[in-house]
């Protein structure tokens, strides 16, 4: 069973560091922009929570 809150590891699309997120379960389709932790360039994420307990995270350029 997902939490609301799930901790997730990503790895940027520009430096290629890995570090941790934190994704919110409580909407089931979302997009948004976060800086990477490490060159602060801007990342868009996107999450899809399915109804198996589970979600789909994907990361990209902001100009993918």
């Amino acid at each position: 069973m997902l939490h609301p809150l799930e901790d997730d590891t990503i790895m940027c699309p520009y430096c290629g560091e890995y570090f941790s997120v934190v994704i919110d379960c409580s909407v089931a389709d979302q997009q948004y922009i976060e800086d990477c932790e490490v060159c602060c360039r801007p990342i868009e994420f996107h999450v899809v929570v399915n109804g198996n307990d589970d979600y789909a995270l994907t990361v990209q350029t902001e100009n993918e």
